[in-house]
């Protein structure tokens, strides 16, 4: 197979068949793809990857868009054609550095290529409209329906635009939902037993990667953010499998609102610490790179295939004081009772904090899914509070910006348990350039016979 433009375009239909229409997961679906096609140069791969996740992202808007001038509305279509018009569209209205005659052009090709040649003339006759008309669309107006008006412009489902409208107010609002469409940021952490972040920053640099230090708490801007000295943003990054510095275990891949947790949980050399749903490890490991060498980390999961996820990344980090193992969070653990110092509780969630990363989870959340999630965090939380011994801290963290799933679920966790007492929590907002949208809330276990006031801080 050649690597013309063509053939990184039917790649890319494949793609949003696979995640729009078929439900795969677009951060997977996409990965898997630029895996595969690892041939593809870094053009076209950063041609295929804003293309996919762009038309992904905006999705709602792309739907509106080509329904004012088509007379068949998108719902109606066949998905090869709906979704070739999504790319299309796409191109039309984000990329000016592609004609709009190429675009065009290379849909018709496309269309009759999958089969459709009969339906060639309305693609290119939609394509044309818009391309003619792209300054001349009328949105829905702001001052009428603003949840609406929100919905189309940001390619977000109404029910979360109303949610947050109600919980953080118009303003924050927006400001989530303009970063939700901004790419995000490729960050790292040095593998603290390894190398020195300088030296790590060396390394970077002589593989062509550029490597800027995070700045964050005393030395940034970062509003909660504690310093994260060893935190580096990567750009120049084609393919992280290819770098020799990834294969060696030298840093890890992880956002760093992520990252807070283990600086939250401040282990101790020689603690014991459980991670009840840790893939893909990142947190696990963080925890057992900040032990020294020292105490264990229990790095839990569901499923065979997501503790062998967090074997992998173990392996990689060179790390001594962790192990993966297959167990259920939700069920009875007779063994842990009481025994760890720390329990990480990152739970299920309905990951609107990490839009720009998982690009499709925006159409597959419902407000029925997140009140089944928030259940099932409540049932999880009640099991493992038992592994933690008298003295010793949970920390529970979600990737998502919910107050059912957040400060509500952590108020419910302390009524219905007084032996944790709250010390802290925080929401962490999706910034432009900082870290993913994500909560943490820290309970202490309170010793036998101990009398503490509650303190409800807010981080």
């Amino acid at each position: 197979m050649t690597t013309d433009t063509v053939n990184v375009r039917s790649l890319i239909l494949d793609i949003l068949i696979a995640v729009l229409e078929k439900g795969g997961y677009s951060h997977r679906v996409i990965g898997a793809v630029l895996e595969k096609y690892q041939y593809l140069d870094k053009k076209e791969r950063a041609f295929l990857t804003r293309v996919s996740e762009g038309t992904i992202q905006r999705k709602i808007e792309l739907d509106y868009i080509t329904d004012r001038f088509s007379k068949i509305k998108t719902e109606k279509m066949k998905p090869v054609i709906r979704n070739l018009l999504r790319m299309s569209v796409y191109q039309l209205c984000y990329m000016d550095s592609v004609p709009d005659s190429a675009v065009c052009n290379e849909a018709v090709k496309l269309a009759k290529k999958r089969g459709f040649t009969s339906l060639g003339g309305f693609v290119n006759g939609v394509l044309r409209s818009i391309a003619g008309h792209a300054g001349d669309i009328s949105y829905p107006d702001e001052a009428v329906d603003p949840v609406r008006a929100y919905s189309v412009r940001y390619s977000m489902p109404e029910w979360i635009v109303r949610q947050w409208m109600e919980n953080y107010g118009a303003a924050r609002t927006v400001s989530m939902l303009e970063v939700s469409l901004t790419q995000a940021p490729f960050t790292i952490r040095t593998n603290l037993t390894r190398i020195s972040s300088g030296a790590l920053r060396e390394r970077l640099e002589s593989e062509g990667i550029s490597a800027i230090p995070v700045q964050t708490g005393e030395r940034g801007v970062r509003s909660g953010y504690p310093p994260l000295p060893y935190a580096f943003v990567l750009s120049g990054v084609d393919y992280p499998g290819r770098m020799a510095s990834f294969a060696e275990g030298l840093f890890y891949v992880q956002d760093i609102s992520s990252m807070v947790v283990a600086e939250w949980a401040d282990p101790r050399e020689g603690d014991y610490c459980i991670d009840v749903c840790a893939a893909p490890g990142g947190k696990s490991i963080h925890l057992a790179e900040k032990l020294c060498g020292t105490g264990h980390v229990s790095a839990r999961d569901l499923t065979p295939w997501k503790v062998e996820q967090i074997r992998e990344n173990i392996e990689r980090q060179q790390l001594r004081n962790i192990t993966a193992e297959c167990m259920d969070a939700t069920a009875h653990d007779k063994e842990s009772e009481g025994k760890a110092d720390l329990v990480i509780a990152d739970l299920p969630c309905s990951g609107l904090g990490v839009l720009r990363r998982k690009t499709d989870i925006r159409y597959r959340m419902s407000a029925a899914q997140q009140e089944e999630l928030a259940e099932l965090q409540r049932r999880i939380l009640s099991n493992v509070c038992a592994f933690v011994k008298p003295g010793g801290k949970l920390i529970y963290s979600t990737c998502t910006v919910s107050r059912p799933e957040n400060e509500d679920n952590v108020r419910w966790f302390t009524e219905r348990h007084p032996e944790f007492v709250l010390t802290r929590m925080h929401q962490f907002f999706p910034e432009e350039n900082a870290g993913d949208g994500f909560f943490l809330a820290e309970c202490i276990r309170r010793k036998p016979q101990e009398t503490c006031v509650r303190n409800g801080g807010q981080g």
